[in-house]
């Protein structure tokens, strides 16, 4: 029996055309991104199927965006017979993913989990002015030393881990000057690349606390149940199920470390999972689930094709 674990990607995989073969091929992909533009009052399909691209990378789209084609895989296949309570042992997502998995387990309503990636995209972009802030990926050194430099760059700013996204690629996150630091000493100890990523905020570290203090308050007015199967938190790298313990952990993440490493570890591990099964946009976390676990099988469902095939697998039909 294949031990499986549902996987959600994050911000970065978006791109414009996101979802709209699953409209053209589902309806219940064409109601689960109507029911998305109704939550925000906007039509977030339009701009997800036709951009531009500037308006849908800006953080208050792409979050829920991300979402939508995720929840939207699962509702396809749920259809088909391949229902995430009998045929996954575990959800994880990367970031946002969080949100997507908890949608997809039954944790948040659909219309919930767009609203409340809305304002965590507001509430990120807004924690820190535009140019003070800063990420960069560390290709090739390990997470401990990549912390160790980060941690003697920060000189009285803040300059931190935000990613381990897999063995040989760590993000840190701070202000500009110190991110600046941090990787020309990175360099010095032997880095294959330090390369500033085209974000609009420093994700994941102290300076987005303003943006945890609104998702705490965010997520205290939202009705959340325990999920179908457990969610491995990316600030934990083990699973969860319980409600208030969630809750935490979300507002956790806005500033703390996405340990997807440890994640993918722990699925492989003392899950015993043997497959990885990306729902959404992209093959990003494929890409890192071959890097971090290569002995398990991973791939990515985001093409008609891909959905139909895997489902007849899953189903014998």
């Amino acid at each position: 029996m294949t031990k499986r674990a549902f996987t959600f990607p994050g911000q970065g995989s978006q791109a414009v055309g996101m979802g709209k073969d699953l409209a053209e091929a589902f309806a219940e992909a064409r109601a689960v991104f109507a029911e998305v533009d109704d939550a925000l009052g906007q039509k977030l399909s339009a701009l997800m199927f036709d951009g531009p691209d500037d308006a849908l990378r800006l953080t208050e789209n792409a979050q829920p965006a991300l979402m939508a084609v995720s929840v939207a895989v699962t509702r396809v296949l749920a259809s088909r017979g391949v229902s995430l309570k009998d045929h996954a042992d575990f959800v994880a997502g990367h970031s946002l993913g969080e949100y997507s998995a908890l949608a997809a387990a039954g944790t948040f309503s659909l219309a919930d989990a767009a609203r409340l990636l809305r304002i965590r995209g507001e509430a990120m972009q807004k924690a820190v002015p535009v140019g003070q802030g800063a990420m960069a990926a560390i290709l090739g050194l390990d997470v401990a030393t990549v912390a160790r430099a980060a941690a003697d760059a920060a000189q009285a700013e803040v300059c931190a881990v935000a990613n381990d996204n897999a063995p040989g690629q760590v993000v840190i996150s701070g202000h500009v000057a110190a991110v600046n630091r941090a990787m020309e000493a990175l360099k010095a100890l032997g880095a294959k690349r330090a390369l500033p990523l085209p974000v609009s905020a420093p994700f994941h570290c102290a300076l987005m606390q303003p943006a945890a203090d609104r998702m705490a308050e965010a997520l205290a007015a939202v009705d959340m149940q325990a999920p179908v199967v457990p969610l491995i938190a990316n600030v934990l790298a083990t699973p969860i199920s319980d409600p208030a313990e969630i809750r935490r952990r979300l507002v956790e993440q806005v500033t703390g470390v996405v340990r997807w490493t440890d994640c993918v570890g722990w699925l492989v591990g003392a899950g015993g999972v043997t497959q990885l099964v990306e729902l959404g946009t992209g093959k990003v976390l494929t890409g890192l689930a071959k890097r971090i676990a290569p002995d398990a099988e991973a791939l990515a469902l985001n093409s008609p094709a891909d959905i139909e095939a895997f489902a007849a697998a899953v189903t014998g039909a």
